[in-house]
C-alpha cells in the first residue's frame, strides 16, 4: 500500500513538472514571436520638393498602418545625382533588407548598386526606358514599383480647353532626366499630330533655370514642364519668370500646381506612396519581385490654380469649372 502511494506521488510530480515545463516553453515561443526581427528599409529621395516629400511621408504612414516591424534609413541626395552611388553603397553596407528609391535617377542608382537587395521604386515615369526592366508585367532586374506615368495627351487637351488661343508651346525640362525626356517626346508627338508649334529649352542645374526660362517664355504662348525633379525643386524661380512674361505653365504633378503652375491632369502622390508601401510589404513577406508586376497610377485629377488664372487674366467659363476635379485657390 505504501509503495502504491509513493508511486502515485511520483507520477503526480512528473505530471506537474511536465505541465510547468510546457508553460515555460509556451511563454518562450510567444516571446520570440513578439520579438519579430525589425527589417531595415533604405528610403531614398533625390531632392526636397513637395511631390517627393509627399510620397516619402505616405510610405512611412502606410507601413505604420500595415503593422510590419520596419526601420527606415532615410537618405536625401539634395538634388546631387553624383552622390547617389555613395548613398546606395552606404545602404548596402548597412545590410538593408530593401531599398525604396523615389524618382527615376534614384531608382537607376539603386539598380546599379545591387542585384541582391530587393528594390521597389516610387514615381518612375518610364521604367523600361530608364533601364530598370524589360517588362512591366514580369520585372527581370530585381526591380519593381509604382510608376507615375503622366497622361500627356490629357494635359494638352486640357490646355486646348483652358487656353485655346495658344499657338506655340515651350517645353522646359532637364534633359538628363529620362522621365522628362520621355514625357516631352510624347508632348512633341501630340503637337505634331495637331499642328501645334513648339520650342524647347533644357537645363542641367537649378542655376540655369532663371535665364533659360526667361528666354523661352518670351518666345512662346504657354509652357509645359513634365514631372521634372530639378525644375520642381525650383518652382518659385520658374513661376516668377513665367508670370512676368504673362505665360501659363502646364505641369504634370498636383504639387507643381500648388507651387504656382497653372494647370495639370496630375497624380495624387499620397495614394502612390500607399501603393508602394503595400507592394513593398508583400515582397518583404516573401513575394518574388519577378512575380510582382510594375503598377501605374491611373487616378488623375484635373487641377487649375485659380490664383494664377486671375494673375494671367485667363477666364475659365463656369461650365468648364464644373468639370475640374480640383481648383487650387
Amino acid at each position: 500500500m505504501k509503495n502504491a502511494k509513493k508511486l502515485l506521488a511520483l507520477l503526480l510530480s512528473a505530471v506537474l513538472l511536465a505541465a510547468f515545463a510546457g508553460c515555460g516553453n509556451s511563454g518562450g515561443t510567444a516571446q520570440s514571436q513578439s520579438e519579430e526581427k525589425k527589417l531595415k528599409i533604405g528610403l531614398v529621395k533625390l531632392v526636397d520638393h513637395p511631390s517627393l516629400n509627399e510620397i516619402n511621408d505616405s510610405i512611412k504612414t502606410e507601413f505604420e498602418k500595415l503593422g510590419t516591424n520596419v526601420e527606415f534609413i532615410e537618405k536625401n541626395a539634395n538634388g546631387e545625382t553624383s552622390t547617389l552611388p555613395s548613398i546606395m553603397q552606404s545602404l548596402t553596407g548597412a545590410g538593408v533588407d530593401m531599398i525604396i528609391p523615389i524618382a527615376t535617377p534614384t531608382a537607376q542608382a539603386a539598380s546599379a548598386a545591387t542585384s541582391a537587395i530587393p528594390i521597389v521604386f516610387a514615381a518612375v515615369s518610364a521604367p523600361i526606358e530608364a533601364g530598370l526592366t524589360t517588362s512591366l508585367e514580369a520585372p527581370d532586374k530585381n526591380v519593381t514599383g509604382v510608376s507615375d506615368e503622366i497622361p500627356v495627351e490629357d494635359i494638352f487637351k486640357l490646355a486646348q480647353t483652358l487656353t485655346p488661343d495658344v499657338k506655340t508651346f515651350g517645353f522646359f525640362y532637364n534633359s538628363s532626366e529620362i522621365n522628362s525626356v520621355t514625357a516631352v517626346d510624347k508632348a512633341k508627338k501630340f503637337c505634331d499630330d495637331n499642328n501645334i508649334a513648339y520650342k524647347e529649352a533644357t537645363v542641367s542645374t537649378t542655376a540655369d533655370i532663371q535665364q533659360a526660362a526667361s528666354s523661352l517664355a518670351n518666345d512662346v504662348d504657354a509652357m509645359f514642364t513634365p514631372i521634372d525633379n530639378m525644375v520642381a525643386s525650383a518652382m518659385p524661380t520658374y513661376i516668377d519668370v513665367t508670370n512676368k512674361a504673362n505665360v501659363p505653365v502646364y505641369v504634370a504633378a498636383d504639387s507643381m500646381v500648388k507651387d504656382g503652375g497653372f494647370a495639370t491632369v496630375g497624380i495624387n502622390y499620397t495614394l502612390l506612396g500607399q501603393q508602394v508601401a503595400q507592394m513593398a510589404d508583400k515582397i518583404l513577406k516573401g513575394q518574388k519581385i519577378s512575380e510582382t508586376p510594375i503598377e501605374t497610377m491611373r487616378e488623375y485629377s484635373n487641377m487649375v490654380n485659380m490664383k494664377e488664372a486671375d494673375l494671367l487674366g485667363i477666364h475659365i467659363p463656369e461650365d468648364v469649372k464644373a468639370n475640374l476635379t480640383v481648383l487650387v485657390d
